[in-house]
């Protein structure tokens, strides 16, 4: 886990687009394994045009590719909060998204005892995943993964910081789409943002599709209060695919 997190912060600092804690070191003595990251004072009002900005710039920057080019994944599997998280390289963002992304989450919540209706609905909205996404077909992006409103913040000087990522490259929207999910985000972030990178149509829908992931996550790290949320984004999205 360690090494999985430096190295997302290497992914996302090497753009220089947007501030995140430098790694200074990271490895294990014994049985101890340790990161050092620089201090930073995050005590800072955030800006939320400026933070807005910054992550289109992010998404913007050139992204590394798989050794025959392939666009989405990465090198290396990290984690989502507690969970592992499976990258590895695709060039075809719905069966990543898919294989990569859902399935691994579905099949995690039926051995956590979420099965039954949750795991019917889930094995049908899996299939149609590549219809969701047709005619989608989005620049890949340097992605923090987990953006919800902990882990950004501010320096003294308002200089917008991000932190904690499960970073990979992916479709920048799903980044968007959660920083939806949980709320915290001011609408002077999400205006600077579209005004740097419009979102192509559709993005409503694939927002739910996206936050999916971390809505069903949720459940498997929290428990069955998601559940009720779990089911009813299935059933939305089966909904809206006919």
């Amino acid at each position: 886990m360690i090494d999985a997190e430096a190295d997302g912060l290497r992914l996302l600092a090497a753009t220089g687009a947007i501030r995140v804690p430098a790694v200074a070191a990271a490895g294990s003595e014994g049985d101890v394994a340790y990161l050092i990251l620089d201090w930073l004072d995050l005590d800072g009002a955030l800006d939320h045009a400026a933070l807005g900005c910054a992550l289109a710039a992010l998404h913007r920057a050139p992204a590394p590719q798989g050794p025959r080019g392939e666009r989405f994944g990465g090198a290396r599997d990290n984690w989502i909060g507690g969970t592992p998280q499976r990258n590895g390289w695709h060039d075809d963002w719905p069966a990543f998204f898919r294989d990569a992304r859902l399935a691994p989450q579905l099949a995690l919540a039926a051995r956590n005892g979420y099965g039954g209706a949750l795991a019917r609905e889930g094995a049908r909205l899996l299939e149609r995943v590549p219809q969701m996404l047709r005619g989608h077909d989005p620049a890949p992006s340097r992605l923090h993964g987990d953006l919800w409103s902990g882990n950004a913040a501010a320096l003294r000087d308002g200089t917008p910081v991000i932190f904690d990522p499960a970073a990979y490259v992916g479709d920048r929207e799903a980044d968007l789409a959660m920083t939806e999910l949980f709320g915290g985000f001011a609408p002077a972030f999400h205006a600077a943002y579209r005004d740097a990178w419009p979102l192509a149509d559709g993005y409503a829908r694939r927002r739910t599709l996206y936050n999916l992931y971390h809505v069903l996550n949720h459940l498997n790290l929290f428990g069955a209060g998601y559940l009720a949320r779990a089911q009813r984004d299935v059933a939305w999205l089966l909904d809206k695919t006919g």
